[in-house]
């Protein structure tokens, strides 16, 4: 289309560009500056103009502060630990060894100092007849010397324990260290006890030991002020094809998963892909600081799906037909004992919901707390990744990560059902009781993805 100005009136270009100026001053490190030595560049008048009425930058400083950080390879602490070295904060990480593939990252981060050690220490008890190869809490002891090590200049703490030697011993222990070291802040991955909210709920022993242990961060005046608790909610990262118990999507002939676990199948749950989401929301409880949430307790979840809504989710993202069936929580590999007794205090709490599902025990341990999701973790971190977003772009990359081939297209149905089911005939294996390994295993061999605590921290 011709222009509606005669040709006259169009402005002319000048055939060369102005030269640039310099944004910033030239830096006096550099030692080749005959770059310099060229005449004042000349600006068109309209630049000058936009440079005088630009405001100035704001300031970026990089945080000054240390932070505390332990079993730094689990899923949680890994997730914060990315974030915070990523933005300037200096980290102080525990790793229980430096196998597997997260450990490593983790190593190689910047701004990231790497403690090598378990936070308990293995005592040989005297042999008997009778003696069980066993671990348990009255065969450790814990490993002061390194949690000093781990508190020496922080400020900071996230904190997530595991059951690894006796958690609640190392909770206090862990907590006595940050009041001696002055830490300012103190955020400690929590769960609830039910039976404290109800009588007639069971126990879960993995997560009793940490409510146990807020309550000895609660009792120390020094340390209380300063603490703020955090519960999370179901990981999508827990989703597996793989034979483990409770979150097994079991691959069908078909092609379909089925999932089999005791949950109501139309009672919400809270869920959280800890990986993605836990990092940037315990950033924002740092960056706001104890004035906002000194004592407070906050449930980190994004989504409240009941069984069968997260299926129907997990269908859409990973593309196949996913199925919830309630039933019994499988146990076909081996798995450390004190997971085990989690599993059936697991199964016997949402047993009271089989027929009423208002009977179920929520969660969180009691609906008000439950009921803040998913507000309360919005206003920490609003980009976070949800159950169909985890089964189309990470699911798959898990799956691989452990040797499986499902997800290939040009595999053929036959080598695929065999990598899946992995040669297990379904039956379960006699139980030794040597949890040396601490780790699951499945026909005999670790599985790269599912390495110690991070497939539960």
């Amino acid at each position: 289309m011709p222009s509606a100005l005669p040709r006259a009136a169009l402005p002319i270009r000048p055939r060369e560009p102005p030269p640039r100026k310099l944004k910033h001053p030239p830096s006096s490190s550099y030692n080749d500056q005959s770059f310099l030595s060229a005449s004042p560049p000349v600006l068109h008048p309209s630049t000058t103009s936009y440079l005088e009425e630009r405001p100035h930058k704001r300031p970026m400083p990089t945080p000054s502060y240390t932070i505390a950080v332990v079993n730094s390879s689990g899923r949680q602490a890994a997730s914060f630990i990315r974030v915070a070295s990523a933005v300037g904060y200096h980290v102080r990480a525990q790793l229980r060894n430096l196998d597997g593939i997260v450990a490593t990252e983790i190593a190689s981060l910047p701004n990231v100092t790497v403690l090598v050690g378990d936070l308990y220490i293995k005592q040989t008890p005297a042999p008997t007849a009778s003696a069980s190869p066993t671990l348990s809490p009255s065969d450790t002891r814990v490993n002061h010397a390194l949690i000093k090590d781990l508190f020496k200049g922080a400020q900071l703490a996230f904190i997530n324990t595991t059951f690894w030697g006796d958690e609640v011993a190392i909770g206090k222990a862990l907590a006595d260290a940050a009041v001696e070291a002055d830490v300012q802040h103190y955020i400690y991955s929590s769960m609830p006890n039910h039976s404290l909210h109800d009588p007639s709920w069971p126990s879960l022993p993995l997560w009793s030991a940490k409510q146990t242990v807020e309550e000895y961060i609660r009792s120390l005046p020094a340390l209380a002020p300063r603490s703020t608790f955090l519960y999370t909610g179901i990981y999508n990262n827990n989703f597996t094809s793989l034979p483990y118990p409770l979150f097994c999507v079991e691959l069908q002939p078909d092609g379909s998963f089925v999932w089999q676990a005791p949950f109501h199948p139309d009672v919400k749950l809270p869920w959280l892909d800890a990986e993605h989401d836990v990092g940037p929301a315990v950033l924002q409880l740092i960056k706001d600081g104890t004035k906002k949430w000194a004592g407070q307790k906050i449930a980190l979840a994004y989504e409240m799906l009941t069984p069968r809504e997260a299926c129907r989710r997990f269908a859409r993202g990973v593309g196949r037909p996913v199925t919830y069936k309630r039933g019994k929580i499988e146990i076909k590999v081996k798995i450390p004992n004190g997971y085990r007794e989690q599993l059936v205090a697991l199964e016997e709490m949402y047993a009271l919901g089989a027929e009423d599902p208002d009977k179920q025990p929520p969660y969180f341990g009691t609906r008000v707390f439950e009921d803040s999701c998913p507000e309360e973790a919005l206003a920490l971190w609003e980009g976070y990744r949800g159950l169909e977003e985890y089964a189309r772009e990470v699911f798959p990359l898990e799956e691989a990560a452990n040797g499986l081939t499902w997800m290939n297209e040009e595999e053929d149905e036959e080598k695929t059902e065999g990598t899946i089911v992995g040669g297990e005939t379904g039956e379960e294996p006699e139980d030794d009781g040597d949890d040396a390994s601490e780790g699951l295993t499945m026909a005999g061999t670790e599985t790269p993805a599912r390495r110690e605590e991070s497939w539960l921290a």
